[in-house]
């Protein structure tokens, strides 16, 4: 039997080692092409004085230009009231705080900015955590007879939970669990620092997601599935409460102005109530998310298919249009006084001193001796870039004929970062490197509100550019 077994293995090692050959036959780094680049590298002799400036500074610090930020745009021709600039800290919360700054700049708009509030994030945040749990362990327990190995059953256990989202969440959340102020369940350490809890979280929910597996192996009742199920949950929901804080079920608020002095009489809400008399309306239904996705046909509708929403709400489903139809949209939401959700692959060309993007930030080709020259779809089909971070679209400027020269954003990394807690992008880096924009159907066209409604061709989760925003 041992002999039988160290022959078996021999056979395997020499197998790998076979395939492994016939794998790297011919693609390796052999001497001849070392020797090639290193004699490429000996006749370029500006390299050594390259290769000692980068090795003593940041490479940005070496490329950023010394004029674009001195024609950086601070004028804007159409610009909403500014608002208090939040900080989501080290958290990946973007898309909330972008979409609650939406709603509080409505609020203040609709009370003529005699009225201000600031909604709990951590609130939101709860539910948000314990949705994505329940999703995570019902996508387990829907795809349990598919092996391990295979692509779905990995997406939900390889990230369990995260902190990203869009707008379609905010909606969600503010539907179906109300809102609160800040000052009544403010944000907890763990909410602004979320690395350890989203560790705690995934461990427990991976160590639920194998019992449950193991459960329906075993030909358990659904009942007893869904018993368990619910049972981690609440266990999930006892460890929110511990890093957040029980979500209230009613408190007493008095409204405030901007100065925070008291302007109403106090009253007790619940969240549902509070919701309602600061809202006013369902946010489900209300908008239309536009994406500009080169790659895909334009005029369609797209839906991403096992979306955080799958279980608890409605799916994140998109409308793909071309950047130049997007634009008289926004435009037209600004002019009317009213902010608006957007993303953005921010990182790119980012200065981040100046609060500043745009495409001549940073010369990295002409410091290499190379050339970046992907198109937008062939960046996205790349994993080159994608949406990261969302933020409120806040301004644009427009020149005499009435096209867009620069945007202008509120962002959530605190008020002291970049112009006052805003940042400035130019057209050309706009066009590049915004891909999500939440427009109130009030400015959308019939024909583009029909268009909405087409059936949705479904979308893998793990496409580069849907991905949520953090």
């Amino acid at each position: 039997m041992l002999r039988h077994s160290i022959l078996t293995l021999a056979l395997t090692a020499v197998a790998a080692t076979a395939a492994l050959a016939q794998h790297t036959a011919g693609g390796g780094i052999d001497t001849r092409m070392l020797d090639a680049m290193r004699r490429a590298e000996a006749a370029a002799p500006v390299s050594r004085a390259l290769s000692n400036a980068l090795a003593a500074n940041s490479i940005d610090d070496l490329v950023r230009s010394r004029t674009a930020a001195a024609n950086m745009p601070r004028h804007f021709s159409v610009e909403t009231s500014r608002q208090a600039i939040e900080d989501q800290k080290s958290s990946g919360r973007c898309w909330m705080f972008s979409g609650l700054s939406v709603l509080r700049a409505d609020f203040a708009r609709m009370h003529h900015d005699t009225l201000a509030v600031t909604f709990s994030h951590d609130y939101l945040f709860f539910y948000d955590l314990l949705e994505k749990s329940n999703l995570m362990l019902q996508g387990v327990v829907d795809c349990a007879r598919e092996p391990m190995e295979s692509e779905r059953v990995r997406f939900f256990f390889r990230a369990p939970v995260g902190d990203g989202g869009t707008f379609c969440g905010v909606a969600d959340l503010v539907d179906k669990y109300g809102l609160v102020p800040s000052c009544v369940m403010p944000d907890a350490h763990q909410g602004s620092n979320t690395g350890r809890m989203r560790s705690l979280l995934a461990s427990l929910l991976r160590q639920g997601g194998l019992e449950l597996r193991r459960m329906v192996a075993q030909g358990k009742s659904a009942k007893a599935v869904s018993q368990r199920k619910e049972a981690i949950l609440a266990d999930v929901y006892h460890m929110l409460c511990l890093m957040l804080g029980e979500p209230p079920a009613q408190f007493t608020y008095a409204h405030r102005d901007s100065d925070g002095h008291v302007r109403t009489e106090a009253r007790t809400y619940t969240p549902a109530s509070f919701r309602d008399e600061v809202v006013g309306r369902r946010l489900g239904g209300s908008f239309v998310m536009l994406m500009n996705d080169p790659r895909r046909p334009y005029h369609k509708t797209y839906e991403v298919e096992w979306d955080r929403h799958t279980y608890d709400g409605t799916n994140w489903c998109y409308l793909n249009l071309p950047m130049e139809e997007i634009e008289p949209l926004a435009i037209a939401q600004l002019r009317d006084g009213r902010k608006l959700y957007s993303s953005y692959d921010v990182g790119k060309q980012l200065d981040r001193i100046n609060g500043y993007c745009d495409t001549d930030n940073y010369d990295y080709a002409t410091l290499l001796g190379t050339a970046f020259t992907m198109t937008k779809a062939e960046r996205i089909a790349t994993f080159d870039s994608g949406s990261t971070h969302a933020m409120t679209l806040a301004a644009v400027d427009l020149d005499a004929a009435g096209a867009p020269t620069a945007w202008r954003v509120e962002n959530s990394w605190g008020a002291a970062w970049g112009q006052a807690g805003s940042l400035v992008m130019t057209q050309r880096w706009w066009r590049d490197y915004m891909f999500r924009l939440v427009v109130d159907k009030a400015y959308v066209p019939e024909v583009l509100l029909r268009e909405a409604q087409q059936k949705p061709t479904l979308v893998m989760p793990e496409d580069p550019l849907f991905l949520p925003d953090e």
